[in-house]
């Protein structure tokens, strides 16, 4: 054993023989290199040609690390590669000559451009980006799989282990059915046209306004809808292929954004508690401009030098923010890392860190957005933009893991609409911690809704609107003859995308017309739902409107208007709201139009949301709805003349 332990040259080490090893089977395979002349191996008495050495090291005398690996450095810190091998040649970055090590991506990701961030590289959290949980049709399997940034990418402080991206399920087309292609580079030039947003004006691009900010919102919305639509329909569920990721990377190569000029201040166009559904629009419309870092920052000519100052942050849980009570926030750094192996990391005061310690000393103003729960999809966030803070102190202290983390603590500028507070008391009320003020009625629907509607007057002493009963649904005062029959799905489990046996499809163009969350994804003036000769059950993607209301309503006393409806849930744009009740009457008899919903009346929609033909641009339904005397909330909603997404479900 002793002589085992001997090297050529040396004397032997001082072994404790008293000792007792506990010796454990080998649990899985390493590879196996060719050692240096003289060299043993550890593990075996005796003199062996090969050594086990594991492929990211730690490497013996004699053996280099060997690409896309490379040794840790002396700090021992993931990512930073090593200026020199362990036999002291100088690290040419491996064969190819790369400088930094190379995280593997999987092919298949899907990256978007890579965004300026002062001179950062490196995003505060491989995991603060809104993930496709905070999408509103899609799954969150592959939310790991998508990366930004690639070589610089810095793990979660939070300790939790990363798997790999499962792969989704690819759902089983019907027998016989083929899966459409569709061209979308025509469909984006088209929605570009209409919109005004091809080659416009290079100062709308550096300093937007309300307008522009809004244009390019609804493109991207409308884009993305079709996209998940199309996704759908080819592989039956769409849940790898982040239609929002595309859409936002299509609309960024071809140069639409806006507010690309880096600032410190409110972003023009966008106001306090603006709401947003995607990560990738609030780099769209330049309120924050990294993809996935958590801070945003520029660099400032101060005196002689320049120094980094924060511009924006978003605070969405990825680490141990502490969100107060809605005028303090206590925000951690970036960076902080625990390896598989339990070795913990500390954090640096560089980059994004560094740009908030010069903000605390120069006191400017920062952009803060807070990431919360989606309610319509518990595992998502929305992104509310909470106005301007200043950064009063900060500190270092170890966090849950044992990283030394720094922590910022933000006070909000006074003056500024209330946005983060305002979603904290809804959700006190939805909890029942608080109470709402000003409540005449807890459910004006006397529960004929899936959900209490409050009736709410926080103005004056009315104590409601005029007298009127209360229906859920329609009501015909006389019998409704259907101008031609529908056809009926045989869907027993629910009409699934890409079903090219599905009736109910069929009459929609080949498409399920709404998402899984509910959202529209059709432009088409007439949506047919499943009916009652369907064989689907009740929560059918396509019985939509039948379910009643699906966001917390309540009918409030404006100031100047009257009775209006508002939701203490954030509306996705083509989100169901709710079913337009009342009764039925005759064309042309009526002689005011309050309360009255004319489905003859028909707008034609923008170029691009053209999804019809002559022929079906006439009106199947020529229903007037009138709510005066009997209806829903819908009665208390203020009609556009020409909504972008007003259509009329029909139930086959």
């Amino acid at each position: 054993m002793e002589q085992g332990l001997r090297s050529e040259g040396n004397n032997p080490p001082s072994i404790d023989k008293t000792r007792v090893l506990d010796v454990k089977p080998l649990r899985c395979l390493a590879p196996v290199f060719p050692s240096p002349n003289g060299m043993s191996s550890v593990s075996t008495p005796q003199p062996s040609p090969f050594v086990c050495v594991p492929p990211t090291g730690p490497f013996p005398p004699g053996v280099a690390p060997f690409y896309p690996f490379v040794a840790p450095n002396e700090s021992g810190r993931p990512g930073e590669s090593s200026q020199q091998t362990p036999s002291g040649v100088p690290n040419q970055g491996g064969p190819f000559g790369f400088a930094q090590p190379i995280s593997p991506v999987p092919l298949n990701s899907f990256r978007t451009p890579t965004t300026a961030n002062g001179n950062s590289g490196r995003s505060r959290r491989a995991v603060d980006d809104d993930d496709y949980s905070n999408s509103q049709d899609q799954n969150d399997q592959f939310a790991s799989g998508f990366s930004v940034h690639v070589n610089n990418v810095e793990d979660s402080g939070t300790g939790k282990k990363r798997g790999r991206p499962k792969k989704p399920r690819r759902a089983q087309q019907a027998e016989g059915s083929t899966p459409l292609e569709v061209d979308v580079e025509p469909l984006l030039t088209q929605l570009l046209t209409s919109f005004k947003l091809v080659d416009f004006d290079q100062v709308k691009k550096a300093d937007g306004d309300k307008e522009l900010v809004g244009r390019v919102l609804l493109v991207f919305d409308l884009f993305r809808r079709r996209m998940t639509q199309i996704d759908e329909s080819r592989d039956g569920s769409g849940s790898g292929r982040r239609p929002d990721l595309k859409a936002s990377n299509m609309l960024m190569t071809k140069g639409v954004r806006t507010n690309q000029t880096k600032r410190i201040g409110n972003a023009p166009g966008i106001e306090v508690g603006d709401i947003f559904f995607f990560r990738m629009e609030l780099c769209l419309v330049g309120l924050h401009a990294p993809t996935m870092a958590g801070i945003d920052y520029m660099s400032v000519k101060l005196t002689m030098d320049e120094e980094p100052l924060a511009v924006s942050i978003v605070s969405s849980g990825g680490y141990d923010d502490d969100g107060g009570d809605g005028d303090v926030l206590i925000y951690t750094g970036q960076g902080g890392v625990q390896r598989k192996d339990g070795q913990v990391f500390d954090q640096k005061l560089e980059r994004g860190n560094l740009a908030l310690e010069k903000s605390v000393h120069r006191a400017n103003e920062v952009r803060v957005i807070r990431g919360v729960k989606d309610v319509a999809y518990p595992t998502g966030k929305i992104y509310i933009y909470d106005g301007l803070y200043k950064i009063q102190e900060s500190w270092a202290e170890k966090n849950k893991v044992g990283c030394n983390v720094f922590k910022y603590k933000l006070l909000r500028v006074p003056g500024q609409p209330e946005a983060f507070k305002v979603w904290k008391s809804i959700q006190q009320w939805k909890d029942g911690v608080a109470s709402r003020v000003g409540v005449i009625l807890p459910d004006l629907t006397s529960g004929a809704e899936s959900q209490p509607v409050c009736l709410v007057n926080d103005v004056d002493d009315e104590k409601g609107p005029a007298y009127f009963t209360y229906i859920p649904s329609l009501k015909y005062s006389k019998p409704f003859v259907m101008p031609r029959p529908s056809p009926s799905c045989h869907c027993v489990g629910g009409c699934q995308p890409g079903d090219s046996n599905c009736a109910c499809i069929q009459s929609n163009g080949g498409f399920l017309p709404y998402s899984s969350l509910g959202v529209l994804l059709s432009y088409k003036a007439l949506i047919h739902e499943c009916g009652s000769a369907c064989s689907c059950p009740p929560n059918c993607r396509n019985r939509m409107s039948q379910g009643g209301p699906k966001a917390r309503l309540e009918v409030f006393k404006t100031k100047n208007r009257g009775w209006g409806l508002r939701s203490w849930d954030p509306i996705r744009g083509g989100g169901f709201i709710c079913e337009y009740a009342g009764e039925v009457i005759d064309a042309g008899n009526y002689s005011d139009d309050n309360y009255i919903f004319d489905a003859t009346r028909i707008y034609a929609p923008l170029e691009a949301e053209r999804d019809y033909n002559d022929e079906s641009r006439k009106v199947p339904f020529p229903l007037v709805i009138s709510a005066k005397n009997g209806g829903n909330i819908s009665r208390f909603m203020n009609h556009s003349c020409s909504p972008l997404d007003t259509f009329l479900p029909c139930k086959s």
